[in-house]
């Protein structure tokens, strides 16, 4: 069977880390980019996603050695929650080219030639806060925004070509974003959930393999595993 190669960012922890897991036992070969070293997937490369210059060298460099990439999950992010009076500048523009302009930085490199080739996935990480909005959470939440319409406008410039772009927007989730103080951990915040509990990355991680290998009827749609967060 012929190798296929999934490209994953944000690998090192949380939902970047259970997609190259579960991507892994699937038969994909995995490829994590991230700042720190990735060991959930087989090859792991450090990067700055919101570099496009390095982004795109460093996808180059993969095909080259491994392959053509045929499926890829932005998953790079970070969470800070602050009252729209104390986000600064840097706070918010750092938060726009991670999440936004990391997407972008990927889709630029991998899209082409999964164009060329007539195929090829795509799934972005958004959140339940660009559906549902939040308090404390503007500068993240406008970003999270930003990918869904991103991802849609690319499911429609690129379907035709074969190419699905897809998104996955959980919920309130067990991973290190979430300190142990986060207000959604509070016992009280998760009794409003109907399903009284934090999203697993696994969970996540089985909705992108499900856009990947299974849902090929979609393209430019967003899957929110958030527990009933949003409904």
């Amino acid at each position: 069977m012929r190798e296929r190669i999934a490209l994953i960012t944000g690998a090192a922890s949380g939902i970047g880390a259970a997609v190259g897991s579960e991507l892994s036992r699937r038969g994909w070969i995995t490829v994590g980019l991230d700042l720190r070293p990735a060991a959930h997937t087989d090859h792991g490369v450090g990067v700055d996603v919101a570099d496009p210059a390095q982004v795109q060298a460093t996808i180059q460099r993969i095909e080259r050695e491994l392959g053509p990439i045929e499926a890829a999950v932005c998953s790079a992010g970070h969470y800070a929650m602050a009252p729209v009076a104390d986000i600064t500048w840097a706070d918010w523009h750092r938060m726009l080219r991670v999440h936004v302009g990391g997407l972008l930085n990927v889709c630029r490199a991998v899209t082409p030639g999964m164009v060329r080739r007539g195929g090829g996935s795509v799934v972005a990480v958004t959140s339940e806060l660009a559906i549902g909005g939040g308090d404390g959470d503007a500068h993240y939440a406008a970003a999270k925004g930003a990918v869904i319409g991103l991802v849609r406008s690319l499911a429609a410039e690129l379907g035709p070509s074969g190419v699905r772009v897809n998104a996955v927007a959980p919920g309130p989730t067990d991973t290190p974003l979430n300190p142990p103080d986060s207000p959604w951990r509070d016992p009280v915040y998760l009794r409003t959930l109907p399903a009284q509990r934090l999203v697993t990355p696994e969970e996540v991680a089985l909705t992108a393999a499900f856009l990947i290998e299974e849902a090929t009827f979609c393209c430019g749609e967003v899957i929110s595993p958030n527990a009933g967060a949003v409904i």
